[in-house]
């Protein structure tokens, strides 16, 4: 069940044309993407509940390709559109990131670590590292671990660091369990990288933990 079967004012693609992207609700962009429904269920149907299984658009942006594959009604095809999406957000927002200094636009690093981490199912350890000016020269994951927790190597960190030449870093991990407070271990872990990588003149900025929903500052928490 497709488009075809809607009259003309109410197709998608024709009123993106005639009063732009702003005019269509979230559905309806996302009708765009996916063209078709499935048997029984117009296209339109099919991306009201995807929206509402994934919690709107930022949701849906954080999910993974395992999640995607549960799906009834999203082929390979479908996935792989929604997946491009999301790395082109991601890519956006890394230019962003490389062209200003990091924190010019705060929310703009919330956004990417958000769509870098967010939907991880375990935890994660990153890094942002940055020139003298705070603009980003690479982002990498570095440690991986379960649910609960992640060993993190002080001294791989301060390699990395080095090989890019960094002259600051932001730290990032993620908690699966939706929760934004930034535990003991956490605050323990942030005094630890900052004395390892002050021996090689590299300044931690902040240490952001990383949801679904959210990216908290510890540096705004006075944690850093």
């Amino acid at each position: 069940m497709s488009f075809k079967t809607l009259p003309a004012e109410a197709m998608p693609r024709e009123k993106l044309l005639a009063r732009g992207p702003q005019a269509l609700s979230d559905a309806e962009l996302l009708a765009l993407l996916l063209r078709t429904g499935i048997q029984g269920k117009h296209v339109l149907m099919l991306a009201q509940e995807l929206l509402d299984q994934f919690g709107g658009p930022a949701g849906l942006l954080h999910t993974s390709a395992v999640a995607l594959k549960t799906i009834k009604g999203l082929g390979p095809a479908k996935q792989a559109e929604l997946l491009a999406v999301v790395e082109l957000a991601r890519r956006a927002l890394a230019q962003e990131l490389r062209e200003r200094p990091l924190f010019d636009g705060p929310q703009a690093v919330r956004s990417y670590l958000q769509l870098q981490l967010g939907a991880k199912p375990h935890e994660v350890f990153a890094c942002l590292f940055l020139d003298n000016q705070h603009c980003l020269i690479a982002f990498e994951e570095l440690f991986r671990g379960t649910l609960g927790q992640t060993s993190v190597y002080p001294r791989e960190v301060v390699i990395r660091a080095l090989h890019h030449q960094a002259a600051a870093v932001v730290l990032a991990h993620n908690h699966p369990s939706g929760s934004t407070q930034p535990s003991a271990a956490d605050e323990s872990l942030t005094r630890t990288l900052k004395s390892a990588l002050a021996l090689v003149d590299v300044r931690v900025l902040d240490h952001f933990v990383v949801t679904r929903t959210q990216a908290v500052s510890m540096a705004e928490l006075g944690l850093v």
